[in-house]
């Protein structure tokens, strides 16, 4: 059990990554913590841990909503402790979404497949299980190494458009560009859409999908705001940035997935497989509608958040009063975002419980919470085990619904705190 390179180095920023406006429209400042995904070996829990400020404001021309600081996206994402084949809806997702993808892009052992963040396989397992050429590109080599002994190739590398031309050099374009979850995650959105747009050629499709900015404030999402989220997405804000680099949107899909996204089909504008969706004009309409093009509709954010705060600490303490046992579920980092906001350690919430092998036995950042094995829920019988990736929640819930025996309960801090027997 190695503890994960922790990001050293950063830079402050005022000027929007995208289009060089001003950062000048506040949105959420959550003050400094440690990046969410640097678990702490127990040894080093004494060691100081750097912490950076987390504060996103929104760019006065473009109005993309991004962090002021940039933490180093090499040392975040050279090792990472986050599977998504840990989640069976997840896995689920996937499936359905390569299902459909094959049969709409006609896809087949003459086609090739990209996949740019990866992960472990989880996605493109089930274009190799229907004999069509693919390639996963994956920053993380320990993530990588798990699908490669699955039999997926991939990758180790960060895309751009350097890395993109060479890939393109080497094996052609791709039929389907698949980015799912990773925009928020680049730190140079340029170079990144390039490399996408260069990837695809003119005859390919970018499929992505992005949490919608316009569900994160409506759900007071603020747990989904840390170092490695970058960038977060409206339309308005995604489409200026596909159409700088030669992508054009055709289609979307609203989806539940991470509080609400938005699966953005994107490509060349005379691309043969594109056919303009009238849902494309539905969510800008209802972005115009909603005002996200003027800066007001990014105010008043932060005070929605300290009272979701204000409500899980009162939640916490009326627990210690009742000398109730609380644990936590799910190591995910906007758990550790929304811990770090609250407070919490291992005096107020005594475990958090995951399934992934590369989190447990470590301490959670900041909170310094331990995780374990989900048995250990069995073992020690919480009152109240709070679900943090409150987006999976009846999938969790369902897997833990034996809690019920001892008269455990569940709960979730987003949208607001609530506490609950069987489903949310």
């Amino acid at each position: 059990m190695s503890q994960p390179p922790v990001p050293s180095a950063g830079r402050i920023v005022d000027r929007c990554r995208f289009c060089d406006g001003t950062l000048s429209i506040p949105f959420c400042d959550l003050g400094a913590m440690p990046p969410s995904n640097s678990y702490v070996h127990p040894a080093r829990a004494s060691e100081p841990e750097p912490a950076f400020p987390l504060e996103a404001r929104a760019c006065d021309r473009c109005l993309l909503v991004q962090l002021t600081f940039i933490a180093d996206a090499g040392q975040i994402f050279g090792e990472y402790a986050y599977l998504s084949s840990m989640s069976d809806s997840w896995l689920a997702h996937a499936e359905r979404f390569s299902r459909v993808a094959i049969a709409r892009f006609d896809l087949g052992s003459g086609s090739f497949v990209v996949e740019v963040a990866s992960n472990d396989g989880y996605l493109l397992r089930n274009f190799v299980a229907a004999s069509i050429p693919c390639l996963g590109i994956e920053p993380a080599a320990n993530v990588a190494a798990i699908a490669v002994a699955a039999g997926i190739a991939t990758k180790v590398d960060f895309l751009g458009l350097d890395s993109a031309t060479r890939l393109v050099a080497s094996r052609g374009h791709a039929d389907l560009v698949v980015a799912n979850n990773v925009m928020a995650h680049v730190p140079d959105i340029n170079d990144f859409v390039a490399g996408l747009a260069c990837v695809a050629g003119s005859n390919g499709v970018v499929s992505m999908e992005v949490p919608h900015l316009v569900r994160l404030i409506e759900g007071t999402q603020f747990d989904t705001v840390y170092h490695e989220h970058y960038a977060y997405w409206s339309l308005l804000s995604i489409e200026k940035v596909l159409a700088a680099h030669g992508l054009e949107v055709f289609d979307i899909e609203r989806l539940a997935t991470h509080g609400g996204s938005l699966r953005i089909f994107a490509a060349a504008p005379r691309s043969p497989k594109r056919q303009q969706s009238p849902t494309v004009a539905e969510v800008r309409d209802e972005e115009a509608a909603l005002g996200v093009g003027d800066a007001a509709y990014y105010a008043g954010f932060e005070a929605r958040v300290s009272r979701v705060l204000e409500a899980a600490r009162a939640l916490l303490r009326d627990a210690h009063v009742k000398g109730l046992l609380v644990a936590g579920y799910g190591a995910a980092a906007k758990g550790n975002t929304f811990l770090n906001a609250l407070g919490a350690g291992p005096e107020t919430i005594a475990f958090v419980a995951d399934r992934s092998p590369f989190k447990q036995g470590m301490l959670l950042p900041g909170s310094h919470i331990p995780v374990v094995d989900p048995d250990e829920i069995f073992r020690r019988r919480p009152d109240l085990l709070i679900v943090l990736p409150w987006n999976i929640a009846s999938e969790i819930c369902t897997q833990m619904a034996g809690i019920s025996a001892w008269g455990g309960r569940f709960a979730v801090g987003i949208p607001e705190v609530r506490v609950f027997d069987g489903q949310p």
